[in-house]
């Protein structure tokens, strides 16, 4: 039990006629200053059911309390303060982590059922920019968060490779492209064209129409069109392949939107034996004016497809294939009345599973205050970023620890996690500036910085040639050690917070705490003082590298032991 649950337990033995189990809970404070304890109760709302001023009923009920759970129970004006018996809980927390080891926080409340997300999704035809950074590395760290309360999550990159965009790369392609350029190039040299297919448009409207009517020969299965595609499909995906490994990042499946190309007709068939299309103007839509929503476009007057189309083939086909407990959309905060559209829709045709259908959304990065805009060229790629952090990171390596060995490897561990973790820490539905020099930094609220602390508390347990002994009693009652095994005890609390928002900042500002934490510890503490206490410091420097370790590995990031 953590420090509440004991103070709560202990108060409702003498307020169980007047209070629940869960309002004592509820009514409890954790103190701004050490010098009031551990855990508060105040006493005020009990004034009116004893007709007592809540001075009086604190040093009443405190004479009636069993403090033998505690160094000490004191009566501060209303409030009942608890001090923990710090020995005794810190032999509990630490004993509890090294039997449990990275299985610490763990819970089975998912009971293996399968969780899909859909994550990343960049376009094909189109460079990884920094805008796909933040659905990649958020939709990866909440299937391992998921992972660890006992769930299946199944990651989708659910490709964009279909769409009207297509028809006008291949009509730029056919009037502009050089097969060499793009053979040598393909990526970039499908961006230009890209960009400038949209530049020449503004000035000759009737592209546009070229390019939906490429599209329909597309889908149609023309076969020129299909080669030209299938082409695309494949440069893109050697490409972004190459970015996901930088990321330290895998799949368990790539269908993307041509997937579900075949399986819309079903869609379209199912709504029409449930009497829900309607036409309008040409089009054919679902009325979603009882959810107080626009009507869904299904078709248009031309008979093309939507996304809305080919999202609900997918999430029907997600829910045949993985029988889903919760199904997870990573997928930027603009796109929230798509989702809205898309359950009502699926609702409307009797599917109550789209309850568990759920969109993750999040903020934007910007660039110097500015949003990214591939249609505009305005593109910061990826891998450029990765790289770049990556030579920062070797850079500072070289200029504080030049005889480190392995330093390429680690600093491509530092750099790109420092990339990740500058993302996570953020809260995921804030708009963020990306500045490079902020990221990679070894001090401040970073990823270098929880990283360079798990090294130093490494490098402290190396030094000291410590291994962990569930069987020894490692006690501590210092004030510094103490505020670390509350954090620490904390840890499982803040797993299923971290759960139940999908929010990874959670973890990243533990980390960042935990690391905090201990530094000022390492600071004010002879931690390899020759005394009686020594193991049990080691001991709690030992938690705290299992805690940073799980929490960066959460994160989707690398935890060196030497920096």
């Amino acid at each position: 039990m953590n420090n509440k649950e004991v103070v709560t337990k202990i108060i409702f033995d003498v307020v169980h006629d007047d209070l629940t189990l869960d309002q004592v809970e509820y009514l409890l404070e954790t103190p701004k200053s050490a010098a009031h304890g551990d855990v508060a109760f105040p006493t005020f709302s009990l004034a009116k059911i004893y007709r007592k001023a809540p001075q009086q009923i604190a040093s009443e009920l405190a004479e009636q309390i069993d403090d033998t759970a505690f160094e000490k129970v004191e009566v501060v004006g209303p409030y009942i303060n608890f001090f923990m018996d710090k020995k005794k809980v810190s032999h509990d927390v630490l004993t509890t982590v090294i039997e449990q080891g990275e299985h610490y926080g763990d819970f089975n409340i998912g009971n293996d059922d399968n969780v899909p997300i859909d994550m990343s999704s960049p376009n094909i035809a189109k460079p990884i920019s920094m805008g796909h950074l933040r659905s990649t590395v958020i939709g990866n760290s909440i299937a391992l968060i998921l992972q660890k309360v006992g769930y299946q999550p199944v990651k989708i990159n659910h490709l964009g490779d279909w769409g009207t965009q297509f028809g006008k790369l291949i009509v730029a392609y056919k009037k502009w492209g050089v097969e060499e350029k793009v053979r040598n190039n393909p990526i970039e040299e499908l961006l230009n064209l890209y960009v400038e297919f949209h530049e020449k448009a503004e000035e000759e409207p009737t592209l546009e129409e070229e390019g939906r009517a490429a599209f329909r020969k597309l889908e149609n299965g023309d076969q020129e069109a299909v080669d030209l595609w299938k082409w695309f499909r494949s440069e893109s995906l050697k490409e972004f392949d190459k970015i996901y490994d930088m990321l330290g990042i895998t799949f368990d499946s790539y269908k993307g939107e041509a997937f579900y190309e075949d399986k819309m007709d079903e869609i379209v068939e199912l709504l029409e034996e449930k009497h829900l299309l309607k036409e309008d103007r040409g089009a054919e839509i679902v009325d979603l004016s009882a959810y107080e929503l626009n009507p869904a476009l299904i078709k248009k007057r031309d008979g093309g497809t939507l996304y809305i189309t080919r999202d609900m083939a997918a999430a029907l086909y997600r829910k045949r294939t993985y029988d889903f407990a919760k199904s997870l959309y990573v997928v930027g905060n603009e796109q929230s009345y798509h989702f809205k559209q898309l359950k009502a829709t699926l609702k409307e045709m009797g599917y109550d599973w789209s309850d568990d259908m759920i969109h993750i959304p999040f903020g934007l990065i910007t660039k110097d205050g500015k949003k990214l805009s591939t249609r505009k060229g305005k593109v910061v790629l990826l891998e450029e970023v990765l790289n770049d952090a990556i030579q920062s990171a070797q850079n500072q390596i070289a200029e504080k620890n030049p005889s480190l060995e392995n330093k390429e490897e680690i600093a491509k561990q530092v750099g790109v996690g420092a990339v990740i973790f500058h993302d996570l820490k953020n809260d995921r539905l804030n708009t963020f500036d990306f500045t490079l020099e902020e990221v990679v930094r070894f001090e401040g609220e970073t990823g270098p910085y929880v990283q360079y602390t798990y090294a130093r508390a490494m490098s402290i347990l190396r030094k000291a040639g410590f291994t962990p002994d569930e069987n020894k009693n490692y006690a501590l009652d210092d004030e510094g050690s103490w505020e670390i095994v509350k954090f620490i005890q904390g840890y499982p609390e803040m797993i299923l917070e971290a759960a139940d928002k999908y929010e990874p900042s959670v973890v990243a500002k533990h980390a960042i705490r935990l690391s905090q934490a201990f530094n000022k510890y390492y600071g004010n503490t002879r931690i390899l003082a020759e005394d009686k206490q020594q193991e049990a410091r080691l001991a709690l420097v030992y938690v705290v590298t299992v805690l940073l370790k799980e929490d960066l590995h959460l994160l989707g990031l690398q935890a060196p032991e030497r920096m």
